[in-house]
């Protein structure tokens, strides 16, 4: 997650799905650790960089992701970068690949809330079409799959829209500051420093045998 500390409100959406990911990889990391120990003896241990790096990846990948929803805007906590898109800067939000921040000068996707692709609407009930903010609808009152309450990415833009929504109506955004408002992109080189290098211990550790 993000260092900066957010005041007031703060909503976090974390996918399920991903929680179980992460779990089932570090899961998976321990038992092989295990094994290998039980097996080879503590000696083997030299040789578990690709469990290492299973175990790395489900945090990187699947638990810390998440899309965090404050006073000042919204933060997209991605695997190799934070996304902080204020609220001055918000134009639209989408959904039909994942949770996309639209700006005045680019998109930004939540790693956190995919969207279920063009079958996701096939299991809808009618209550999950009720209800939503009011951008979250078409022409016709058409909700895309990805705006289901019963979808990641439907829970997470439902989460961002009605803190927007409020916003909005209360006054408190002023309109036409979407252009010179900027957004803020901190990449996670560290993270990416250390997938790298369990990559490479993971090949020479396979290499080595």
């Amino acid at each position: 997650m993000s260092s900066t500390p957010h005041a007031g409100t703060v909503e976090i959406f974390k996918a399920r799905t991903n929680t179980w990911f992460a779990w089932l990889s570090w899961s998976v990391a321990a038992l092989g650790i295990v094994v290998t120990v039980i097996t080879a003896g503590p000696a083997a241990l030299a040789g578990t960089a690709p469990l290492l790096l299973i175990a790395f990846l489900g945090w990187q990948l699947f638990w810390m992701p998440a899309v965090v929803v404050h006073d000042h805007g919204v933060t997209l906590e991605n695997p190799f970068r934070s996304v902080v898109v204020p609220w001055e800067a918000l134009v639209h939000v989408d959904t039909r690949f994942a949770l996309t921040l639209v700006t005045a000068h680019k998109s930004y996707a939540a790693w956190a809330a995919p969207a279920p692709g063009i079958w996701g609407g096939r299991n809808a009930q009618p209550e999950d079409l009720r209800g939503l903010p009011a951008t979250s609808y078409g022409p016709g009152q058409s909700v895309r799959p990805g705006d289901l309450k019963t979808t990641d990415s439907g829970q997470a833009a439902r989460i961002v829209r009605t803190r927007w929504q409020d916003l909005v109506e209360s006054g408190a955004l002023a309109a036409g500051d979407a252009a010179a408002t900027a957004v803020k992109v901190t990449y996670r080189w560290a993270a990416a420093a250390a997938v790298v290098l369990l990559l490479a211990a993971s090949y020479w550790t396979v290499a080595a045998r």
